[in-house]
């Protein structure tokens, strides 16, 4: 076969173009010898054929600008998209996961009876907390206590629920 045949296979076992394959000087007979996929894979395995590093774009002009920005620089109102609540702060889906991922742990504890649940999930949807720690709060005032245990408990299991 040829060496174009080489290129060819090279390029679909290493996921690059054919013009990143490279064939070694010392290998460019056994690349032409090559005639099977088990052949080409040999060479890789060997050197003999490889791929050159992919290239990255060079960010500098976007480095120079988050350098600006953390200094304050370019946060004009005329490079504004959007308002200022949708610009900043946590998402409203994380948010609401988290408040429901206590809920849903405290119910599993047997704190919280199935009516209890369920007004608590409705005013969770309802956007009523800013935070979990706020949630807590009102469930404290309606007289659910924690201790500190279950919250580090709840607070593991969340943690390791969305790393």
């Amino acid at each position: 076969m040829t060496i174009k045949f080489t290129k060819r296979i090279a390029s679909q076992l290493l996921n690059r173009g054919e013009n990143a394959i490279r064939i070694n000087a010392s290998a460019m007979d056994d690349a032409s010898k090559a005639i099977t996929r088990e052949d080409v894979r040999r060479l890789i395995g060997s050197g003999g054929v490889f791929a050159l590093k992919e290239k990255h774009n060079v960010s500098a002009r976007s480095k120079l600008l988050k350098q600006k920005r953390s200094e304050g620089r370019s946060r004009g109102p005329g490079l504004r998209r959007g308002t200022r609540k949708a610009r900043a702060g946590i998402s409203w889906e994380k948010k609401v996961r988290s408040q429901r991922f206590v809920l849903k742990r405290l119910k599993e504890m047997g704190k919280l009876d199935t009516v209890m649940f369920n007004k608590m999930y409705g005013l969770v949807k309802g956007g009523t907390y800013a935070s979990k720690a706020a949630m807590l709060l009102h469930l404290k005032e309606e007289g659910i206590t924690l201790t500190e245990q279950e919250t580090a408990k709840i607070n593991e299991a969340f943690k390791a629920q969305y790393k």
